[in-house]
């Protein structure tokens, strides 16, 4: 269940909004100023933020100010809301990084619809970015069928990319030997499970300090820390 963090120190616009999201399926966190908002967001770290402008202790543009200067709180998109219709204060609200703007008196139903597209953006967005699968040392862009290890592109053949990106995708999970034949090889090919351990030595020795991230678990198979 998604969390929405609502900052807004109008206590009954807050429990219209929260029992609209609550509606439609949300978990929903509230806080009445802006220090408590952004206390909030850094320990929750919600879906997203539904802020008001003018909040005491500090103001909306300030929270926002220091949400996209934070990396815990960076991605966390933010609705402002707010009495001012201005285009100063809309253009200084985008500029800090709101992605989107609803002045009072609103339309629940516009302001649930723009909480679902923001979402539905992110969430495709995040699904993108999983064609690259980074670490430390090591980049397997899916896409470009590339691998590069510390910078370096490393030249591998399909079936050695195939069994790294499995891996790599299932991270910390332990993959038997019959597994890896199956997505890698197909499950209608008859082969020995030695070719998955004459595979991985080739991976590993390719990879060269990346190949570190293979471990054997004998008689089990293999997993990528």
């Amino acid at each position: 269940m998604l969390n929405i963090l609502i900052v807004e120190d109008e206590k009954d616009i807050v429990e219209v909004i929260e029992y609209n999201l609550k509606k439609e399926g949300f978990k929903v966190s509230k806080a009445f100023d802006g220090k408590k908002g952004l206390k909030l967001a850094q320990d929750k770290r919600p879906a997203l933020i539904i802020l008001d402008l003018m909040l005491p202790e500090l103001d909306g543009l300030e929270v926002c100010k220091k949400l996209k200067g934070d990396v815990r709180t960076a991605e966390i998109p933010v609705i402002m809301l707010t009495a001012k219709g201005s285009e100063i204060d809309r253009i200084l609200g985008l500029e800090l990084g709101a992605d989107d703007y609803i002045t009072k008196p609103f339309s629940l139903r516009e302001l649930i619809a723009r909480v679902k597209a923001i979402l539905k953006r992110c969430s495709q967005k995040a699904n993108e970015s999983q064609s690259v699968l980074r670490f430390a040392d090591l980049e397997i862009d899916i896409d470009r069928h590339e691998i590069k290890s510390f910078g370096k592109i490393v030249e591998l053949t399909a079936k050695e990319f195939a069994l790294l990106r499995y891996l790599a995708e299932n991270k910390d999970l332990v993959m038997s030997r019959e597994k890896l034949l199956d997505y890698v090889w197909g499950i209608e090919v008859a082969i020995e499970t030695r070719t998955v351990d004459v595979h991985v030595r080739r991976l590993r020795e390719k990879l060269g300090k990346s190949g570190s991230h293979i471990k054997t678990l004998r008689g089990v198979g293999y997993k990528f820390v």
